[in-house]
């Protein structure tokens, strides 16, 4: 899944990348002394693997080094946008302006910070990959994050997504969520309180997730595997291998799935340049090998239009687009 949250995208990022020049460089060291990436190329950060350079990237450590972060950008009106495992973000061939702040290996800790034999309460960083999580689970014999295993992505952008497969998401299994603003505030809410919905947790833009408390249960270690094992056996015998996001669109409502619709609409292997609709799973516009993010947005608008001409239904992404000029 993607990012703890995506803020304050800009309109053009070919008219504003050239505009920062040295400035941009020289004033992000002012105010940050950790590591900076200039000109990161995105296809390593996606696992879509496309997209152009990420300005300035830089990896935070804990809440302090974010906020200050924040502070920094902020006051130099610079754009930004937090990610995390990359795994639901498509990003323009055109790169990304300002800076990136990825949440990952530094901002992963995992917390067992009430125990009792009726439920396991977890704190876990947001920068924490959803799979070293549920497999932590696995080992701790802790029970209730099985319906994640085999879902890319970091936990934050599971918990800004609302993430969720075989009949679970994180809203069932989330108690509260630490959460800090573009000013550096930061507040814990109760997950209920939060207004979660299908594929989203019901927060304003510009919203970073820090922490999810995650209230599981004890139980067999090994029947915890078996049923990981059996659920993740049952992904990839249904799903593509490959560079993808995962499922493209959100289920629009009513009974019908998004994949049905697509493969009723009968695009199933249709193809734009190096992107196409899966064979194997209709929800999946994969990245043959040689695909350009615009291939990917115009297949995505393609499908879009026959699904939208036949059945009167507008597929919605759940896929973020960034980077791309607003229309």
């Amino acid at each position: 899944m993607e990012a703890a949250v995506m803020a304050r995208e800009v309109v053009s990022v070919m008219a504003t990348i050239p505009a920062w020049s040295s400035a941009f460089n020289e004033a992000m060291i002012d105010f940050w002394g950790g590591e900076v990436l200039w000109q990161q190329p995105m296809v390593e950060y996606t696992t879509y693997k496309v997209g152009g350079p990420a300005q300035a990237m830089v990896f935070p450590c804990g809440i302090k080094e974010l906020a200050s972060l924040l502070s920094g950008v902020r006051q130099l009106d610079i754009p930004w946008r937090v990610i995390g495992g990359g795994s639901n973000i498509l990003v323009a061939d055109e790169g990304l302006p300002g800076v990136t702040l990825v949440l990952n290996k530094g901002f992963a800790a995992k917390t067992v910070v009430q125990d009792s034999p009726e439920a396991v309460l977890v704190k876990v960083e947001t920068g924490s990959s959803l799979a070293s999580f549920v497999n932590w689970c696995v080992e701790q014999g802790l029970t209730g994050m099985e319906f994640a295993v085999g879902i890319p992505g970091s936990v934050g952008g599971a918990v800004v997504m609302n993430a969720g497969a075989f009949g679970g998401d994180m809203s069932k299994v989330l108690s509260m969520v630490t959460l800090m603003d573009e000013q550096g505030d930061v507040v814990t809410k109760d997950a209920s309180e939060m207004n979660y919905s299908y594929r989203h947790w019901g927060e304003e833009s510009g919203q970073i997730a820090l922490e999810g408390f995650f209230l599981l249960r004890r139980g067999d270690k090994q029947a915890i595997r078996a049923s990981c094992r059996k659920l993740l056996q049952s992904r990839r015998s249904h799903q593509p291998m490959g560079p993808s996001c995962g499922s493209f669109f959100k289920n629009p409502p009513g009974d019908n799935s998004a994949g049905a619709l697509i493969e009723r609409a009968g695009l199933k292997g249709t193809a734009v340049g190096g992107a196409m609709v899966s064979e194997k799973h209709a929800n999946f516009l994969i990245n043959t090998g040689s695909a350009t993010a615009r291939d990917l947005v115009r297949l995505m608008q393609l499908v879009q239009s026959e699904v939208k001409e036949k059945f009167g239904l507008f597929l919605e992404p759940e896929v973020k687009l960034l980077g791309f000029a607003k229309t």
